[in-house]
């Protein structure tokens, strides 16, 4: 059984990418044969094709889909045949049609959920699960509290807006353009600043009244860093989960004194330790969505066959929600 696969043999830009076909083998123990109907676009994948996050190559790319199970390998016990699952996982290589994957984060996907949103949904949504529920301040987080979260009009702001918002949160987003501040406070944000346009660190302590967020979820890296420092109360929490601008630059600790700042570089995979923990954060998620607190929005399909001129709509900043790639 052969799959087309997108793949890279060596890092660069979005011309790396190219369509192939490939052998699929069969699954071995612990492992399932998955048949994918859409598939999801992080930037995630986007680090991964350039360089910045380091993968043996050549490297199949995607770490996010949604499909049904063809094949069940030996000690699958959660899954079977037939059954509608969605992942978000490594290793990667969901831009393909098929492909065999270890059966660990893979997750029954809810009748009431569609294979696209599914696919839209797992990484970014799951993200915005553990950075809201798990990444909380020393002093702890209420409803009321403000917190801000940048590019907020991306695939994983936009599921936080609806999400805060659910849990009595006042969430201040940024983002890049009027348009895309509009878009946030129709999701749920309470203030939305331009950071084209405005200081958002300034703005932010006059929107807190001088007193600055709790928490700040920044994605974006380099070009925020500063002021998402500055912004933050006494005894705050700086989230780090990306690096959208370029990696933040080395720093020492001394900066952090004058308001006793904590900060944290996270990754989803690391609160994926287990199939249990998974499928808790992914539970949690499926609620949410099913119940209509939060809503998906899909922006961007892409022919699997269009993936370059995904990516650089995804580096050029030109995507709202959340992309994925149809089959």
């Amino acid at each position: 059984m052969k799959s087309r696969v997108v793949q890279i043999t060596h890092n660069g830009g979005p011309e790396v990418l190219q369509l192939v076909e490939q052998e699929v083998p069969a699954p071995g123990a612990g492992e399932v044969l998955l048949r994918h109907h859409a598939v999801g676009l992080n930037f995630i994948d986007v680090y991964q094709r350039s360089g910045l996050y380091q993968l043996p190559l050549p490297l199949n790319l995607g770490m996010e889909a949604a499909g049904v199970v063809e094949a069940v390998g030996q000690d699958v016990k959660h899954l079977k045949v037939g059954d509608r699952v969605a992942y978000a996982s490594h290793p990667p290589g969901s831009y393909s049609e098929r492909r065999v994957m270890p059966a660990t984060h893979v997750c029954h996907l809810p009748d009431a959920i569609s294979f696209e949103t599914g696919a839209a949904m797992m990484l970014k949504g799951m993200t915005a699960q553990y950075l809201l529920k798990k990444c909380r301040p020393v002093e702890g987080i209420q409803p009321g509290d403000f917190v801000l979260f940048h590019a907020a009009a991306g695939g994983v702001g936009l599921i936080a807006c609806q999400w805060a918002r659910a849990l009595g949160l006042q969430l201040i987003a940024t983002a890049g353009s009027d348009e895309k501040c509009a878009l946030a406070l129709a999701n749920g944000a309470v203030h939305a600043i331009n950071y084209r346009s405005e200081n958002f660190a300034e703005r932010v302590m006059e929107i807190t009244e001088g007193q600055g967020v709790k928490v700040v979820y920044d994605s974006v890296g380099k070009d925020t860093w500063e002021g998402s420092l500055a912004c933050l109360r006494r005894f705050g929490l700086m989230v780090s989960f990306g690096n959208a601008s370029g990696p933040v630059a080395p720093f020492a600790p001394a900066v952090l004194a004058a308001k006793s700042l904590y900060v944290t570089r996270q990754t989803l995979f690391a609160h994926m330790h287990s199939r249990e923990a998974t499928q808790a954060i992914a539970d949690d998620l499926f609620h949410v969505v099913s119940s209509g607190l939060v809503n998906i929005h899909i922006d961007q399909r892409y022919p699997l066959a269009d993936v370059q001129q995904a990516h650089r709509d995804l580096e050029a900043r030109k995507t709202t929600g959340s992309s994925i790639l149809t089959l």
